[in-house]
């Protein structure tokens, strides 16, 4: 774990300096991008907007050079939005998907198995987030392989047990988003990261009635 963390850490302070050498105030997005890997040359990399359109009016690509990408766009405050920086499709696999906030300043990019960006406040938050939650997959994909091994083995005690720690891992997990949602109170991130872990949801029974429900422990929240 601990391996793993500062891997991880060491990488995101590496590119973080890249991106303080790079930074460019023209109030235009300038997109920086290093790809690991020489099977990749002359291939196509897109920007794809993670919401809305899909089509040739709003996507973005080029063919990477010697190695290296780079796109600007023009944004005002209004404008920003969150975007997938993906290989063409035929080059995908191994290659891990980034998301970036596209928002005034030099995003800094490496992509390869495991992908960073940073450089601007919202991509820095991010990558921050991203970290995080790589690291709880790991720790979240183990404690299921363990409670998959111990039902076939018939220990059903332990197995529930172990469903107990992975419930408060991931609850902790959930918060921590939540947290950060609301500390980027107003942003593009902010907005994306509140919506991936709400505190409740809606339910509608078959009779009509309409309740609020606990996202977290699925039961009903008295009117």
């Amino acid at each position: 774990m601990k391996k793993i963390l500062l891997c991880m850490l060491s990488a995101v302070a590496g590119t973080m300096l890249f991106s303080c050498q790079q930074t460019v105030n023209d109030g235009k997005c300038h997109i920086e991008g290093v790809v690991n890997g020489e099977q990749y040359e002359g291939k196509r990399i897109f920007v794809v907007p993670l919401f809305g359109p899909k089509t040739a009016e709003y996507v973005d690509s080029m063919e990477i050079t010697d190695g290296k990408f780079h796109f600007t766009k023009d944004f005002t405050k209004d404008t920003v939005q969150m975007y997938k920086i993906l290989l063409d499709y035929h080059y995908r696999l191994g290659v891990q998907p980034l998301l970036i906030v596209g928002e005034p300043g030099t995003v800094n990019i490496v992509i390869d198995s495991v992908s960073h960006a940073t450089g601007t406040p919202q991509n820095d938050s991010l990558e921050q987030w991203k970290v995080r939650t790589e690291i709880h997959n790991v720790q979240l994909g183990k404690m299921r392989k363990n409670i998959v091994s111990l039902q076939k083995q018939g220990d059903s005690v332990q197995a529930k047990y172990i469903q107990q720690r992975a419930d408060s891992f991931h609850l902790v997990y959930k918060n921590y988003t939540r947290q950060m949602a609301k500390s980027l109170s107003g942003t593009v991130l902010g907005d994306f990261l509140k919506s991936l872990y709400p505190l409740t949801y809606k339910r509608k029974y078959p009779d009509g009635r309409v309740v609020t429900m606990n996202a977290d422990t699925n039961e009903e929240i008295p009117e």
